[in-house]
């Protein structure tokens, strides 16, 4: 039996030891909070802190400000807009479903875009950012920040876009920019180094050739956001660098007359300063307008351009292969003159046609222009008079010519990924492409500018550049750089570089010390082409008779007032042999179906007596040169020559000369 007295002992022990049990509890539970606020507060304080900045800090990297494209004018002729974007980082969204729901109504998007966005989703890392919208309204780009409390995971984005306000009429030029592809990204350190969402490159032209020039490098923001992802305050802004603006040697009035000259054609028109090189107008038609690109092009309008029989796509200027037809002919000419292989006073009776082992080789005067001498030939452009010529020079003496002044070899470089180097063949081109000997037909056909021979329109307008110069080489340019050469200044070094040629007097002391000082210098950039100034000057007075004279060619394409004068070469180039039922019956051009029909070409330099210009004109399967490619130039030359001293006079403020 257990007493009262022990009872209420025993009790008391066991309240004791449960108090004691609980006092100790709560002492470890105690030193344990405190143990770990010390490590929070104290020990890993900076972590902490830098979980809670980034909770509450966002940093937006911001696309790049691309340079702008300026003709020679200052005129901007690729420029930038600001446009509204919303980006979705999915792995940061607790809801896709809901948020793209939410956004589908906000945004009022319909099925086809909505089904468009959750596919693009799909092909996505889910860390990679989803660009929801490129292009958004100010209406729509309010409203989202209006319910941006309630869409956790987007970002509202103020981007840069490209404009290209001329629309097609310089395509061919500038290219155009699109979305940084995969390809881009491995092949560009600059590229990817500035990439974010949406980031637009250039694609083709200068566009992608400039790309390091353009692109510029990126701004960063840091906005304070609140528990639900909106931003509350600004706290840091670095502004990122704007790409090089570039000015071009282009002349948008005289491009756009281009444009307009060849509309509803297919065809190229260049032309070039014959002094510097520079590129004055440079346009391929059709072209298209590249703002179709800027946000993805729309299936409707990609099948339109793809499936153009006109093929738009295509840079005729740099990337046409073409035979030159009879703008050949005064190449062949200066070829046989200064090989000695004929003299101006040859003479050739055309009868209309030449037969040789077999083979009927006819001119395009189905009766004959009767006895031809050179300059009469080349003014005339007689067939038969440069079958002969070419049968007397061979085809390599004529290839070396051709190689010399610009043709069979890419003008630009790698500046237009597309550039073709063309052909002009010789002997042992043949036997090493084709394992074939070369036969004397081919060297007649040749001469004509037919066969085998194919020149891009912007070789041939290098071609006359180089004849309407004096003789010269010149590098083509068609950005403006700083302290270039003016005409002026180039003109006096190939007049040195002339007299060294002629004289080869690098050692007479009666030479002026300035002669000789040139005639010293190894780097002799401007060199002749020619052996015989003569033979030069020749070739551009038979061309002066071929548009200003009586019987020229493209005499009705003339120009009275002596300001406007120019001198050029027709050429019509035969895509499909010509039959004898065809020639019999004498068919016109609009008889002939379009795709059988011949290209019409014409090279000119003008004005005339100053020479300054030379361009180039080719229209695919439009007929003679004479009637459709010679009257472009006509109207051309007139606003050229009406811009000139406009020209001249930036070009002197630029360059700081009075």
């Amino acid at each position: 039996m257990i007493s009262g007295g022990d009872s209420s002992f025993r009790k008391l022990n066991t309240m004791n030891r449960r108090m004691f049990i609980i006092s100790a509890a709560k002492l470890v539970v105690f030193t344990g909070i405190v143990t770990r606020l010390f490590s929070l507060q104290i020990n890993e304080n900076k972590k902490y802190l830098t979980l809670s900045d980034k909770n509450r800090l966002r940093e937006w990297k911001l696309p790049p400000e691309r340079g702008e494209f300026l003709d020679f004018f200052g005129k901007t002729i690729a420029g930038n807009l600001k446009v509204y974007q919303l980006h979705v980082v999915p792995e940061q969204v607790e809801d896709f479903k809901y948020l793209m729901v939410r956004l589908k109504d906000i945004l009022e998007l319909d099925e086809k875009e909505f089904s468009k966005i959750i596919k693009k989703k799909n092909k996505q890392k889910p860390w990679e950012t989803l660009v929801v919208s490129e292009n958004l309204t100010w209406d729509q780009f309010s409203k989202v920040n209006f319910y941006l409390h309630e869409l956790g995971g987007a970002k509202p984005v103020l981007s840069v876009a490209r404009s290209y306000p001329h629309k097609e009429k310089f395509t061919h030029v500038l290219g155009y920019v699109s979305q940084a592809s995969e390809s881009d990204l491995a092949n560009s350190e600059i590229i990817k180094k500035n990439h974010v969402p949406g980031l637009r490159v250039g694609k083709i032209g200068l566009e992608k050739a400039f790309e390091n020039d353009l692109i510029g490098s990126n701004g960063i923001q840091r906005y304070e956001v609140n528990a639900y992802g909106k931003r509350i305050n600004q706290i840091d802004f670095e502004e990122g660098k704007k790409g090089k603006n570039l000015r071009l040697t282009v002349d948008t009035e005289v491009q756009k007359l281009a444009n307009d000259l060849l509309l509803d054609k297919a065809g190229s028109i260049s032309v070039m300063d014959i002094y510097t090189g520079d590129i004055i107008a440079m346009h391929s038609s059709p072209s298209f307008d590249p703002n179709l690109f800027l946000y993805g092009i729309s299936h409707k309008d990609w099948q339109e351009i793809r499936e153009n029989p006109l093929k738009p796509l295509v840079n005729k200027t740099v990337a046409g292969l073409y035979s030159p037809g009879s703008t050949i002919k005064p190449l062949v000419a200066l070829s046989a003159l200064e090989n000695d292989v004929i003299s101006p006073k040859f003479t050739v009776r055309c009868t209309g046609k030449m037969e040789m082992y077999g083979q009927t080789y006819h001119c395009w005067k189905k009766k004959g222009h009767g006895y031809m001498n050179l300059r009469n030939a080349i003014k005339q452009s007689c067939d038969t008079y440069f079958y002969e010529a070419a049968r007397k020079l061979g085809v390599d003496r004529l290839n070396k010519t051709g190689l010399k002044f610009g043709l069979g070899e890419k003008v630009f470089g790698n500046t237009f990924i597309d550039e073709k180097k063309g052909l002009v063949p010789s002997t042992k081109w043949k036997k090493d492409n084709l394992g074939l000997g070369w036969v004397l037909g081919e060297t007649l056909i040749t001469g004509i500018g037919q066969g085998y021979i194919q020149t891009t329109p912007l070789q041939l307008c290098l071609m006359t550049a180089q004849l309407a110069n004096g003789g010269y080489k010149i590098y083509p340019r068609i950005k403006v750089e700083d302290n270039q050469d003016t005409a002026e200044q180039i003109k006096n070094k190939m007049a040195f570089a002339g007299i060294e040629k002629l004289q080869e007097k690098k050692d007479d002391p009666k030479a002026p010390i300035i002669y000789r000082r040139f005639l010293n210098n190894k780097e002799q950039k401007y060199k002749p082409l020619y052996r015989n100034p003569e033979n030069i000057k020749f070739v551009l007075d038979a061309m002066w008779g071929s548009t200003n004279e009586v019987m020229g060619t493209s005499f009705g394409s003339r120009i009275e007032d002596k300001k406007y004068q120019f001198a050029g070469k027709t050429g019509t180039a035969q895509v499909k042999k010509i039959s004898e039922r065809h020639r019999e019956l004498e068919l016109k051009a609009k008889d002939v179906p379009y795709e059988e029909r011949d290209h019409a070409l014409y090279i000119a330099f003008g004005p005339y007596k100053n020479p300054r210009y030379a361009l180039s004109i080719i229209i695919e399967h439009g007929g003679t040169g004479s009637k459709v490619a010679a009257p472009m130039a006509k109207k051309l030359f007139k606003l050229i020559i009406d811009r000139h001293e406009e020209r001249e006079k930036i070009l002197k403020q630029n360059l700081s000369i009075t």
